[in-house]
C-alpha cells in the first residue's frame, strides 16, 4: 500500500500539476474561456491546500530518504508506468542535493530531477539539475500568477474583468476563504524571506546556476514570484478592504522596507505602499456609482471604529520607519481619507480622529512627502505600467490640493516669504536662509512630473483645467440651448484655480517649478491646448501694450520678448568665424538660473506644440514672435550645447507640421546651422560640424548633435524639398546626408563619452534618420541617369536622392555597412552578457534601426539593380546578400549572418529584432548559392549551431505570439509585440518553405532536424531528447499543430492563428512530397506521432472569420494524406492505410482506435463500413463528403466601380498594371503601388478646381482601394477553393486508385463512388457555383466515373451472375440519376469551357460503358436456337440499361445533340475527338437513328465529311520521318470511327454517299505516301510511344479501307432491297430529291474509282514482300473491297464511254491478277514460313498476335477466294461461257517442307504472269480442311476449360495469363482472384478467335469447292483441247465460242493468256491427278466439317453437293 502511495511523477508535483492549474486559471480568467469554468472549479478543490500553505513545500522525511536511496537498487514506481524502474546513483545523489538545496521532500525533488530530465530539450544546454531548478521556481510561479488572476476576477470597487456571475462568485468564494485563512500575512513574510541575492547564494553553493541566460531566467522567476505576490494584496485592496490585523501587519512590513541605491522603492514594496493607500482609500464614495451603499456597508473605515483607532494610533506613533519619505505619504494619505471621513453623515462617530488630519498633514509635509513621491514612487520603473497606481497617486495629488486649500495657500505663504529672504540675501550678498522648505516646489515639480508621462493615454490632468467658455455664460447654467453647459466639478474649478493662482505674481524662486508643473498638465492634445490659451490670456491685453504695462511673467508674450532680447543681445557678441577665439565663446550672455529657465520654458513651448497642431501654427504664425527665426538665430550665437539642443528639439516640434516643415527647411539652409556653402578663401568649417567636433568632443556630451539629428528625422517625415539650397550649392539633401554619415555615424564608436549611455543615443538618432530615409526611397530610372545643374556658369553633377546615396552605401562594401554590420555584432554580444548597461534600450533601438535597413536594401536592390544594369551606368554595386557573407574585421570569420540570426535567440526580450532578423533572413533565403554556405556557417561551430537552432525553436515555440487582422498601430503594446511575435514565427516558417524548394543541404534540413553532412534520408527523426536528438524546428511545429488534438473541438492552432497553422501544415505536406525527406518523415509522424490520423479525424475545419486559411490548412492536410496513404499502399503497411480509409469513407460512428492501428477481429471483418448492416446506429456524414461540404461553391463577386472623376477603363487599365504574382503563385493587385498612382495622378492636378474637389477625389481613391483589397480577397479565396478541391480530388484518386482494392469491398465502393458523384454534381449545378472550380469538379467527375464503371465491371465479371435490381450493388435508379446529372453538367457548361467538357465527356463514355454487354464466348451453338427462342427471351440487364439510358439522353432533345455535335466539329482537340467518340457510342445504341436524323439534317455530317480532305495536309505532314505531333491522327482515326458507325446503317451510308465522302477521299493524297519501311526503321521512337511511319501511315489507310467495306456492304444490302422493288424510291433528306438507286449503284463504282485513283499504290501494297501483321490487315482490307468492286458487273450499272472504259478494265484485269498471285503467296507453303517468322521477328509478341495473324491471312484468302467466285458468277451463270481463273494444272505449290525458306524469293519470277493452277485451290483445300479441325479441337479444349475454371492447376492460369500480360514476373505480382479474372478473359478471347477461325475455313472451303468445280465442269465437259497444229491462231475458236459479252474482252484476254492452249494430254492429266487428289479421305473430312459446323450454324449447306457433284466430274467422262 505504501508503495502505491510513494509512486513518483513524472510530471513533478511541484511542477507539472501547478502548471495546469495556471494554465486553467488562465483560460477561464484572462481568455475566457467558456468551458473553463467547470475545469477550474475542480482545479481548485484539488489545489486548495497549495494555496492555503502559499510556497511551503513538501517536508522531508526519513522514510522517502530511504526509498530514495534504494531507487538504483530496488527500483521506483513511477506514475502511468508499468513495473518499477530503476534509477542511476548519480540521479539520486542530485536528488539529494535538490532535497537539501530547496528543503523539499526527497521524493519531489527526485520528480523535479525527473521533470528536469523531460523537458531538458526545451532547454538547451543546460544539464536536468538545472533545468529542474528553473522547473521548481516555474511552479512557485503558477500559484503565485494564479493567485493574483483569481483575485483579480473578485468582484469590487475600482475594477472588472466582465466575467460570468457564476466565475466571480466562484472566485471570490475561494479567495475569501484563503483570506481568513491568514493569506495577507502570508504573503508579507514571503515577500521579506524570498529574496533574489539570497537564493543566488544557496544556488551557487551548490552549482545551481548555469550560464548568463539560466542565471536571467532564475533571476526574472523569483523576481516575478515576489511581484505576483505584492501584485495579488495590491489586487486585493483594489476590490476589497483588508481587515484590521491585515491592515496593521501591511503597515507594519511597510515600517521596514528600505529604498534601492537611487532612492526609489523596489516594484514590489511600490505595490505594498499602493495596496495600503487603496486599504486607505475612501475618494470612490465620491463617484456615485449605483453600488456605492453596498461598497460604504463593507468598508471598515466606516463601519469599524476599531480599525479607524487602529490605524490611526499607528501612524500617529511618533517612532520612525526605514524610510521616513513612505511614512510621510502614508500619514498624507490617511490625513485626506480622515478628511473625507469628517464630511462623511457617518464621520460624526469619529470626531476625535478626523480632526486630527491637519496635524497628520503637517506631519507628512515635515517628511518631504511630495519629494519621496517624485523621487521613491514615481522613481520606479513599474510604478507607469499599472493603470490603479497612476489613478491612485492622482487621486492623492488631487484630493490634497481640493480637500486642504488652506494647506496649499499655507504653503504659497511660506514660499513667498522664502522667496523674499533668498531676493534680501542675494542684494546684501550674506549667505542663504537655511531653514528654506521647498514643499510647494517640491509639489509642483511632482505634478510636472506626475502628468508628464501617460501611458494609458487617460489625459487625467485635465482636471486641472476648465473649460472657461461655460464660466462666462452665467445665464445659460442648467438651460438646455444647444448643449447644456453644466457647470465643472467643484473639484475641478478647485484645481484649476490652482494652478491660475500659483501663476499670478509667481516669485522668481518658482518660476521653473512652476514652468516644470505647467509642462506636465499640457500633456495631451486637450491639456495643451487650454495650456496654449492660458498663456495667451496671462499677457498684456492690446490696451496695456499701449500703455507700456507688461503682462504676466508666464505669458507667450513675456517667454518670447525674452528670447528676442537674448538673441539681440547675444547676436551682437556673435564673433568672426575665422577668429580664432571662437572656440572660447564669452559665457556672459546667459547665467546658469537663466539657462535653467530657459530650458523649462522651451520644454514647456515643445510639449505644448508637440500635441496641439492649432498652437503650433498659431506661434509660427504670430507676426512678432516669429519663434522660429529667433531660435534659429539663437543657435547661432554662442551658447551652451544643452541650450542650442533643447532649441533644436523646439524647431524639431514645429517642423511636424509639413507647412511649417518646408520653410523651416529653407531657414535652415538660410542661416547655414550646418554648413552647406562654404565662402570663398573660408579657411575652416563653421556651423554645427565644428561644435561638434571641437566642443561637444572635448566635453564628451552630445546633446546638439542628438538635437540636430532629432530635427532632421522630423523634418525628413514631413517633407523633404528637391530644390533644397537652390541657386547658391547643387540643390539636394546631400550635405546633411554627408554630415550625418561622415560627421556622426562614422566616428561615433571611436568618439569618448562622459555618459556611457549617450554612444548608443547618438548611433540610434542618426540610425533613425537613415532608416527613415531609406523607407521612403523607391528606385526611379532617372536616379540613375547624371544629370547636371548649372552653377555660376558651370556645369556640375547634380545630387542623387538620399535614399538613393544610402542603398549605394549598403551595397557595397563600404565603411557604412561594415559599421552597421559591427554594431549588430556588438548588439547580440552585449545582450549575450544578459546582463544591464547604460544605454542598453537604444543599443537596442540602434540595432533595430540596422536590421530594418538590411532588410530594406534587400527588398529594394532587385529593383535597383535591374535599373542600374539597364541604364549602363558605372556605378559599381554588388547584391547585399553576398556582401554580407565577407569577413568581419573583428572576428576574422565571415559571421555576418550568423549574427543576424543570433538575434533570434534573444526574441523573449527583444521582440522586434528577432521579427526584423528572421525577415532578413528570410530575403537571403531565396538565393539557393547562399544556402549551401550558411549551412556550413550555421554548423561550423556546435555552441553556437545549438545557440541557433535554440532560437528558431523558441521563437516558433512562442506561447504569447497572437495572429489578428487589426493594424499594428492601433494595437495597445502588449498585444503589438504578440502580433509581432507571430510574424516572426511566419517569416521562419516561410524561410522553411522558401529553402526546401532550393537543392540540398538548405538551411531548412538542418533547422528541421535533418541530416546535413550524410545523404537526407538517411536521417532517423526521434523525439526530443532521445539519443541526444535536439529539439527542432520540426519538432516546434508539430507541438504547435498537435495542442489541442486530443479534445473534440481539434487542433488549437487551426482556430487561433489560421494562416500559421496553414503555413505548418504546408511544411509538413513538403517534407512528405519531398523524395529525400519524405522518408523519415513520414516515419516518425506515423509511429512517433500518430499525426494525420489525429489531425484528419478533426477534419473538416470551420472558420467563419477566415475561410480562406481553413482550405488552406486542409488542403495542405489532404495532399499528405494522400502521399500516406499511397505509400502505405505501396509498402503493405495494411494495418495503417486501412485506419485512414476508414477514418475517410465509413459512414458509421467512429470508434476510437487503438494507437498503432491494430484493431479487433471484428473491425477486420466489419472492413472499412457497414453500409449494408441496417444496424440500430444511425448512418453519419462520410469524412469526405463533409470535408466537400466546407468547400463552398458561391463566391462573392465585387460589384463594379462606380466613379464621379476617374475614367473606369483607365482605372481598370491601371489596376491590371499593378497586379503582380504574390509569393504563393496568384495574381494580385499590389494596393501600395497603386495607391501612390493614384495619389501621384490627384496630386498632379492644377487649378482651384482641383484643389476644391481634393477631398472627394481621396475619397474616391479610398473606395477603388477599398474595391481592389475586396478583388484580392476574391481571388485569394477562389484559389483557396481551387487547391483544397484539388487537394480533395487528389485524395479521392489516391483512395480509389492506390489502396489496395480490397480495403474497399466492390458494393461498398460504387456507393461511396455513387455518393461522391451525385454530392458534387449538386454543388457545381447550384445556380451560384463559380465558374472557376467547374475545371477540377469535372476532373474529379471524370475519374470517379471511370473508377464507377470500372467497378461495377469488374464486379460483374467476379460475380457472374447480375443482380435483379440492376448493376451489383448500384441500383439502376441511381446511375441514372448520374446520367441526368453528368448531362445536366454538360450542358451548363454552355458555349465556354470546352476543355472542361472533354473531361465530362470522358465521363460520359465511361458511364455508356456500364450497359456494354461484356464480350461472351461464342460457343457455336447459339445460332441452333429457333428464331422465336430468341425473340421471347427476357431482355438482359444490359439491354435494359442501355435502352433507359437512351431514353433519358432524348429527353435532352436538340440542346444536348447541339452541344456535342459543335464540340464535335470544332474546337480543341482533345474535346473534339472526346466528343466524337461519345457522339459513335450514342449512335450504336440508337436503335431509332433520332441522332443520325439529326446530324443529318443539320449539316454536322457533311462538316465532318469535308473536313477529311481539310486534314489530309496534316495527315501528310504526319509521314515525315521525324516524329511529329499526332494530334491530326487521332482526330482523323475519331472522325473515321463515326463515319463508320455511320454508314453500318444503309440510311446513313446513303448520306455519307451524298455528302461526297468518296469523292473528298478520293482527293486525298496522303492515301500514295506510302513511307519506305527500311529506312524508317532507324527513326524508330525508344520510348515506343509514337508509331513509326509506316504504322502511322496504316493508322490512316486502315481506317478509310474498313469505311470503304462497311458502306460497300451496307449499300449491297440496301440495293438488293431496292432491286428487288420495281419502283425507285425517292428518299428526302436535306431538302434534296434523289435517286436513291443512283447513290447505291455509285457506291461500287466510287470506291472502285478510288481503288484507281491510288491504283500504283494499292498494287504496290498488294505486291508488299514483308507481310507483317499491319500488312496482313491492310491485305484482308483491300482484297475485302477489291472483291466487291474490281468486277466488271459493276460497269454495267453506269454509262462510261469506252476510253474510260478500256482504262478501266485494265485496272481491274490489273486487281485481278494480283490478288491470285497474292493467293499464290498465302494459299502455298508460304503461310506456315510467314507464321514462323513472324514470331522469329517479334519473339516477345503476345501470343494474341499470333492468333490475329492467323485470322488475317484466313480472311484474305477468303476475300480473294469469294472474288473468283464473283467473278465466275457474273462472267455466266452457265459453266460452258464461264471464264477460266485457274489453268487446268493440278500441280501443288511446294509442300510444307519445301526446300525454299526464303520468303522474298519463294515466287517464281514468272509467277505474275502465269495463271495459277487448279492445284493452288485443291491445296487450299486440303490444308483448310485440316486447319478447321486443328481449330475446332482448340475451341473445344477452351470451351471446357472455361466451363470448369475453378479447377485448373496454377500453372496452366499462369500460362493463361502470360498471354495478356506484358513483360516477365509480371503474372507473379498479380493476386490470385485478378489472375482467375483474367485466365476467363483469355479464354474467352480463344474461344472467340477459334470461333472466326472457323468460320472463315467452312466459307474458304465452299468457296474453293465451288471454284473447283466450276473450272472442273469447264476443262472436263465444255473446253475443246487445241491441237499442235492451230498454233499460228491461239486460242482462236476457244474465244469465239465465249465472246459473246463484250464487257468481258480485256478480261479475257488477260485471264486467259497463260493456259489457252489446254491440250488433250493436260486435260487427261487434269483428270487423274484430281481424281488423286480429291480423294475419299478428302471428301470424308468435307463431309465432316458439313457435319460438325455448317448444319449447325445454317440449314443450307453447300458441302455435300459440291463434293458430290466434283466427285461426279472427276469419274465420268466427257462426252
Amino acid at each position: 500500500m505504501m508503495a502505491v502511495q510513494m509512486a513518483v511523477n513524472s510530471g513533478a508535483s511541484l511542477w507539472g500539476p501547478l502548471k495546469e492549474l495556471w494554465e486553467t486559471v488562465d483560460g477561464a480568467v484572462l481568455r475566457k474561456q467558456s468551458e473553463s469554468v467547470h475545469l477550474l472549479d475542480l482545479q481548485l478543490k484539488k489545489h486548495r491546500p497549495q494555496f492555503l500553505s502559499l510556497f511551503k513545500n513538501p517536508p522531508k522525511s526519513a522514510e522517502q530518504r530511504e526509498k530514495v536511496r534504494k531507487a538504483s537498487t530496488e527500483g521506483i514506481t513511477i506514475q502511468g508506468q508499468q513495473g518499477s524502474r530503476l534509477l542511476p546513483e548519480q540521479l539520486l545523489t542530485e536528488a539529494f542535493i535538490v532535497s537539501d538545496l530547496f528543503d523539499i521532500g526527497e521524493l519531489s525533488a527526485l520528480e523535479l530531477l525527473l521533470a528536469g530530465e523531460q523537458q531538458q530539450p526545451h532547454f538547451p544546454g543546460l544539464t536536468r539539475g538545472l533545468v529542474a531548478v528553473l522547473l521548481y521556481w516555474d511552479g512557485k510561479l503558477c500559484v503565485a500568477n494564479s493567485l493574483r488572476t483569481l483575485i483579480q476576477s473578485r468582484h469590487g470597487k475600482t475594477f472588472t474583468l466582465d466575467l460570468s456571475e457564476e466565475l466571480v462568485a466562484l472566485t471570490t468564494r475561494f479567495t475569501d476563504e484563503l483570506m481568513n485563512q491568514g493569506l495577507t500575512k502570508r504573503i508579507l513574510t514571503l515577500v521579506s524571506e524570498v529574496n533574489v541575492t539570497r537564493e543566488f547564494e544557496r544556488l551557487q553553493k551548490e552549482r545551481g546556476l548555469g550560464n548568463e541566460k539560466h542565471r536571467k531566467e532564475v533571476s526574472d522567476l523569483i523576481k516575478e514570484c515576489r511581484q505576483a505576490l505584492g501584485d495579488s494584496l495590491f489586487s486585493w485592496t483594489c476590490q476589497s478592504p483588508l481587515s484590521k490585523d491585515d491592515t496593521l501587519a501591511l503597515i507594519g512590513h511597510l515600517e521596514t522596507v528600505t529604498a534601492q541605491a537611487d532612492g526609489s522603492l523596489d516594484s514590489v514594496s511600490l505595490a505594498l505602499v499602493m495596496a495600503l493607500l487603496y486599504c486607505l482609500d475612501v475618494s470612490f464614495i465620491e463617484q456615485g456609482t449605483e453600488d456605492r451603499e453596498d461598497l460604504l456597508q463593507a468598508l471598515p473605515l466606516v463601519t469599524e471604529r476599531q480599525y479607524v483607532s487602529a490605524v490611526h494610533s499607528r501612524l500617529m506613533d511618533n517612532q520612525a520607519w526605514r524610510i521616513p519619505g513612505l511614512q510621510a505619504v502614508c500619514r498624507l494619505a490617511w490625513a485626506l481619507s480622515l478628511r473625507v471621513l469628517s464630511q462623511l453623515p457617518q464621520g460624526s462617530a469619529l470626531v476625535e480622529f478626523t480632526e486630527a488630519d491637519e496635524a497628520l498633514a503637517d506631519q507628512a509635509l515635515l517628511g518631504d512627502v511630495f519629494l519621496f513621491m517624485k523621487e521613491g514612487m514615481l522613481g520606479c520603473e513599474s510604478f507607469t505600467q499599472e493603470e490603479f497606481y497612476v489613478r491612485r497617486l492622482h487621486s492623492l495629488i488631487t484630493d490634497f490640493l481640493a480637500l486642504m486649500p488652506m494647506k496649499v495657500k499655507q504653503l504659497r505663504n511660506r514660499a513667498d516669504e522664502d522667496a523674499r529672504l533668498v531676493h534680501m540675501s542675494l542684494q546684501m550678498d550674506s549667505e542663504l536662509p537655511s531653514a528654506i522648505r521647498k514643499d510647494l516646489d517640491h509639489l509642483m515639480n511632482l505634478i510636472g512630473e506626475f502628468y508628464s508621462k501617460d501611458p494609458f493615454g487617460m489625459e487625467l490632468a485635465l482636471e486641472f483645467w476648465c473649460p472657461t467658455e461655460s464660466l462666462q455664460h452665467t445665464s445659460l447654467h442648467g438651460s438646455y440651448l444647444g448643449m447644456a453647459l453644466q457647470r465643472p466639478p467643484h473639484k475641478q474649478v478647485v484645481l484649476s484655480k490652482f494652478v491660475r493662482q500659483m501663476g499670478d505674481l509667481l516669485p522668481s524662486t518658482l518660476y521653473i517649478s512652476y514652468l516644470r508643473m505647467l509642462k506636465g498638465l499640457s500633456n495631451g492634445p486637450q491639456c495643451a491646448h487650454y495650456c496654449f490659451s492660458l498663456l495667451k490670456t496671462n499677457g498684456p491685453t492690446h490696451g496695456d501694450n499701449i500703455q507700456g504695462v507688461s503682462g504676466s511673467p508666464v505669458s507667450w508674450e513675456h517667454f518670447f520678448h525674452s528670447l528676442m532680447l537674448y538673441h539681440e543681445n547675444l547676436r551682437k557678441d556673435l564673433p568672426n568665424p575665422d577668429a580664432a577665439h571662437y572656440r572660447h565663446p564669452p559665457m556672459r550672455g546667459i547665467t546658469q538660473r537663466e539657462l535653467e529657465g530657459l530650458t523649462a520654458f522651451l520644454q514647456l513651448l515643445t510639449t505644448i506644440i508637440t500635441w496641439s497642431e492649432n498652437a503650433r501654427l498659431a506661434l509660427c504664425e504670430h507676426p512678432q514672435w516669429t519663434p522660429v527665426v529667433v531660435m534659429l538665430g539663437l543657435l547661432q550665437c554662442s551658447v551652451q550645447p544643452v541650450l542650442k539642443a533643447e532649441l533644436l528639439h523646439c524647431l524639431g516640434a514645429f517642423g511636424k507640421s509639413p507647412e511649417i516643415a518646408a520653410s523651416l527647411w529653407q531657414s535652415l539652409e538660410y542661416t547655414q546651422i550646418l554648413q552647406t556653402v562654404r565662402a570663398p578663401g573660408q579657411r575652416q568649417a563653421a556651423g554645427i560640424e565644428v561644435e561638434l567636433n571641437e566642443i561637444e568632443s572635448s566635453c564628451e556630451e552630445y546633446p546638439l548633435t542628438r538635437g540636430f539629428c532629432h530635427l532632421i528625422s522630423t523634418l525628413v517625415e514631413s517633407s523633404l524639398p528637391i530644390n533644397l539650397g537652390a541657386g547658391l550649392r547643387v540643390p539636394g539633401f546631400q550635405p546633411y546626408l554627408d554630415f550625418l554619415r561622415d560627421g556622426v555615424f562614422l566616428p561615433f564608436p571611436t568618439r569618448a563619452y562622459r555618459r556611457p549611455g549617450e554612444k548608443w543615443e547618438v548611433a540610434d538618432a542618426v540610425l533613425e534618420v537613415f532608416h527613415k530615409l531609406l523607407c521612403d526611397y523607391e528606385p526611379q530610372p532617372s536616379d540613375f541617369i547624371q544629370e547636371m545643374v548649372e552653377l555660376q556658369g558651370e556645369q556640375i553633377p547634380a545630387y542623387k536622392p538620399p535614399g538613393h546615396s544610402i542603398m549605394f552605401h549598403l551595397l557595397n562594401d563600404s565603411p557604412t555597412l561594415a559599421l552597421c554590420l559591427s554594431l549588430l555584432e556588438e548588439g547580440v554580444r552585449q545582450l549575450d552578457t544578459y546582463a544591464t548597461f547604460p544605454g542598453k534600450k537604444h543599443l537596442e533601438s540602434a540595432v533595430l534601426h540596422c536590421l530594418c535597413l538590411l532588410d530594406l536594401a534587400l527588398q529594394k536592390e532587385v529593383v535597383f539593380m535591374d535599373l542600374l544594369r539597364e541604364s549602363q551606368s558605372s556605378l559599381l554595386i554588388f547584391p547585399l546578400e553576398q556582401l554580407l557573407q565577407g569577413v568581419s574585421s573583428q572576428t576574422k570569420r565571415a559571421d555576418h549572418i550568423v549574427n543576424i540570426a543570433r538575434y533570434l535567440y534573444h526574441s523573449s526580450s527583444n521582440p522586434e529584432a528577432a521579427f526584423q532578423s528572421s525577415k532578413i533572413l528570410r530575403r537571403i533565403a531565396k538565393y539557393c548559392n547562399i544556402q549551401t554556405r550558411l549551412v556550413g556557417d550555421f554548423t561550423h561551430d556546435k555552441i553556437v549551431s545549438d545557440k541557433l537552432m535554440a532560437g528558431f525553436v523558441e521563437c516558433l515555440d512562442s506561447e504569447e505570439a497572437e495572429e489578428g487582422t487589426e493594424k499594428a498601430e492601433d494595437l495597445e503594446p502588449q498585444r503589438k509585440i504578440s502580433r509581432i511575435r507571430h510574424e516572426t514565427q511566419i517569416h521562419i516558417l516561410n524561410l522553411l518553405i522558401t529553402s526546401l524548394e532550393l537543392k540540398t543541404p538548405n538551411i531548412a534540413l538542418y533547422l528541421l532536424g535533418y541530416e546535413v553532412k550524410k545523404p537526407v534520408s538517411s536521417t532517423n527523426l526521434q523525439d526530443p531528447g532521445v539519443l541526444g536528438c535536439q529539439r527542432s524546428c520540426l519538432h516546434a511545429i508539430l507541438s504547435l499543430l498537435q495542442r489541442g488534438t486530443e479534445r473534440r473541438s481539434g487542433p488549437i492552432l487551426t482556430q487561433q492563428a489560421p494562416h500559421l497553422a496553414e503555413l505548418c501544415y504546408q511544411v509538413i505536406y513538403q517534407l512528405c512530397a519531398c523524395p529525400d525527406t519524405s522518408g523519415p518523415t513520414m516515419r516518425y509522424l506515423r509511429t512517433s506521432q500518430d499525426f494525420l490520423f489525429s489531425h484528419l479525424q478533426h477534419l473538416p475545419f470551420i472558420l467563419p472569420s477566415n475561410q480562406i486559411a481553413a482550405l488552406s490548412q486542409m488542403s495542405w492536410l489532404m495532399k499528405t494524406a494522400a502521399i500516406e496513404l499511397r505509400v502505405t499502399s505501396l509498402n503493405r503497411q495494411r494495418s495503417h492505410t486501412q485506419r485512414l480509409v476508414s477514418l475517410l469513407l465509413d459512414d458509421q460512428p467512429h470508434t476510437q482506435h487503438t494507437v498503432d492501428g491494430e484493431s479487433g477481429m471484428e473491425e477486420e471483418t466489419r472492413s472499412v463500413s457497414g453500409f449494408l448492416h441496417f444496424d440500430s446506429v444511425s448512418k453519419v456524414r462520410r469524412k469526405l463528403l463533409s470535408v466537400l461540404d466546407a468547400i463552398d461553391f458561391s463566391q462573392d463577386i465585387p460589384e463594379l466601380l462606380q466613379l464621379d472623376f476617374f475614367e473606369r477603363t483607365q482605372i481598370e487599365q491601371v489596376i491590371s498594371n499593378c497586379e503582380q504574382v504574390n509569393e504563393q503563385g496568384h495574381t494580385v493587385c499590389n494596393v501600395k503601388l497603386l495607391h501612390r498612382v493614384l495619389v501621384a495622378e490627384v496630386n498632379a492636378l492644377q487649378g482651384m478646381a482641383a484643389i476644391g474637389q481634393r477631398p472627394l477625389l481621396m475619397e474616391e481613391v479610398n473606395s477603388i482601394l477599398q474595391q481592389v483589397v475586396e478583388r484580392n480577397r476574391v481571388r485569394r479565396s477562389l484559389n483557396a477553393k481551387r487547391y483544397a478541391l484539388r487537394s480533395w480530388r487528389s485524395l479521392v484518386e489516391t483512395l480509389l486508385t492506390a489502396c489496395p482494392s480490397d480495403l474497399i469491398p466492390a458494393e461498398d465502393r460504387q456507393l461511396i463512388i455513387r455518393d461522391l458523384l451525385l454530392d458534387l454534381h449538386d454543388k457545381v449545378l447550384s445556380e451560384d457555383a463559380a465558374g472557376e472550380l467547374m475545371p477540377i469538379v469535372a476532373g474529379a467527375v471524370f475519374t470517379l466515373t471511370a473508377h464507377l464503371s470500372q467497378s461495377v465491371l469488374s464486379d460483374q465479371q467476379s460475380t457472374g451472375a447480375e443482380a435483379s435490381s440492376g448493376f451489383a450493388s448500384i441500383a439502376n435508379s441511381s446511375l441514372h440519376l448520374i446520367l441526368r446529372k453528368l448531362l445536366d453538367f454538360i450542358l451548363s457548361t454552355g458555349g465556354g469551357y470546352q476543355r472542361l467538357r472533354a473531361h465530362l465527356y470522358g465521363s460520359l463514355l465511361y458511364y455508356l460503358q456500364i450497359a456494354q454487354k461484356p464480350e461472351e464466348p461464342d460457343t457455336l451453338q447459339s445460332a441452333g436456337k429457333a428464331m422465336w427462342e430468341r425473340l421471347t427471351a427476357p431482355e438482359d440487364t444490359f439491354s435494359k440499361l442501355q435502352r433507359e439510358n437512351l431514353i433519358i439522353i432524348e429527353n435532352y432533345g436538340k440542346s444536348l445533340m447541339d452541344v456535342i455535335c459543335r464540340d464535335a466539329c470544332d474546337g480543341h482537340e482533345i474535346s473534339r475527338m472526346l466528343a466524337l467518340a461519345v457522339l459513335d457510342r450514342i449512335l450504336s445504341i440508337d436503335r431509332q437513328n433520332q441522332w443520325l436524323l439529326y446530324i443529318c439534317n443539320s449539316g454536322y455530317l457533311r462538316t465532318l465529311v469535308e473536313s477529311l480532305r481539310q486534314d489530309d495536309g496534316a495527315l501528310q505532314g504526319l509521314l515525315t520521318p521525324q516524329p511529329p505531333l499526332l494530334k491530326p491522327l487521332y482526330i482523323y482515326e475519331s472522325k473515321m470511327a463515326v463515319l463508320t458507325r455511320v454508314a453500318k446503317t444503309g440510311q446513313g451510308a446513303v448520306e455519307l454517299l451524298r455528302c461526297g465522302l468518296v469523292a473528298h477521299l478520293i482527293e486525298c493524297q496522303v492515301f500514295d505516301m506510302v513511307p519506305d519501311s527500311n529506312a524508317h526503321r532507324v527513326m524508330r521512337d525508344p520510348s515506343g510511344f509514337i508509331p513509326s511511319p509506316m504504322d502511322r501511315y496504316r493508322q490512316i489507310l486502315l481506317p478509310a479501307l474498313r469505311l470503304f467495306q462497311i458502306i460497300l456492304t451496307s449499300t449491297a444490302m440496301h440495293h438488293q432491297q431496292g432491286a428487288a422493288q420495281a419502283s425507285v424510291v425517292g428518299l428526302t433528306l436535306c431538302g434534296l430529291i434523289y435517286n436513291d438507286h443512283v447513290v447505291l449503284i455509285c457506291a461500287g463504282l466510287q470506291v472502285l474509282q478510288w481503288l484507281i485513283v491510288h491504283a500504283d499504290t494499292i498494287q504496290s501494297l498488294l505486291c508488299c514482300q514483308e507481310l507483317s501483321m499491319g500488312a496482313l490487315q491492310q491485305l484482308s482490307l483491300l482484297t475485302g473491297i477489291i472483291s466487291k468492286t474490281a468486277l466488271p458487273g459493276v460497269l454495267e450499272m453506269g454509262e462510261v464511254n469506252s476510253a474510260v472504259l478500256m482504262e478501266v478494265q485494265g485496272h481491274i484485269t490489273r486487281f485481278q491478277r494480283l490478288s491470285l498471285s497474292l493467293l499464290m503467296r498465302l494459299a502455298g507453303g508460304e503461310r506456315e514460313r510467314l507464321l514462323k517468322q513472324a514470331e522469329i521477328n517479334a519473339p516477345g509478341e503476345l501470343a494474341e498476335q499470333k492468333e490475329d495473324m492467323e485470322v488475317a491471312v484466313q480472311q484474305v484468302c477468303a476475300n480473294i477466294m469469294e472474288y473468283c467466285q464473283t467473278l465466275l458468277l457474273q462472267s455466266s451463270s452457265q459453266a460452258q461461257f464461264s471464264i477460266c481463273l485457274f489453268s487446268s494444272s493440278v500441280i501443288e505449290p511446294a509442300g510444307r517442307d519445301g526446300p525454299r525458306s526464303d520468303l522474298s524469293s519463294s515466287m517464281p519470277p514468272t509467277s505474275y504472269s502465269r495463271a495459277p493452277g487448279l492445284g493452288l485451290v485443291l491445296y487450299l483445300l486440303k490444308n483448310t480442311a485440316a486447319d478447321f479441325f486443328r481449330f475446332h479441337q482448340s475451341h473445344r479444349q477452351s470451351l471446357s476449360k472455361l466451363q470448369s475454371l475453378d479447377q485448373l492447376p496454377p500453372e496452366e492460369l499462369k500460362e493463361l495469363c502470360q498471354g495478356l500480360v506484358a513483360g516477365p514476373g509480371a503474372v507473379e505480382k498479380i493476386s490470385s482472384v485478378q489472375r482467375s479474372l483474367l485466365a476467363k478473359k483469355r479464354l474467352v478471347q480463344l474461344i472467340n478467335n477459334r470461333a472466326k477461325l472457323l468460320a472463315l475455313c467452312s466459307y474458304v472451303i465452299e468457296t474453293c469447292l465451288f471454284v473447283l468445280w466450276r473450272h472442273l465442269e469447264f476443262y472436263l465437259l465444255h473446253c475443246t483441247p487445241t491441237d499442235p497444229k492451230d498454233s499460228l491462231m491461239p486460242g482462236a475458236s476457244l474465244y469465239r465460242s465465249r465472246l459473246g459479252d463484250d464487257s468481258f474482252g480485256g478480261l479475257q484476254s488477260g485471264s486467259g493468256r497463260g493456259f489457252s492452249r489446254v491440250t488433250q494430254q493436260d486435260l487427261d492429266l487434269l483428270k487423274s491427278d484430281m481424281a488423286a487428289g480429291f480423294g475419299e479421305a478428302l471428301q470424308r473430312k468435307l463431309l465432316e466439317v458439313e457435319g460438325l459446323y455448317s448444319q449447325v450454324r445454317s440449314r443450307y449447306t453447300f458441302i455435300q453437293a459440291l463434293v458430290r457433284r466434283i466427285r461426279g466430274l472427276v469419274r465420268q467422262t466427257k462426252s
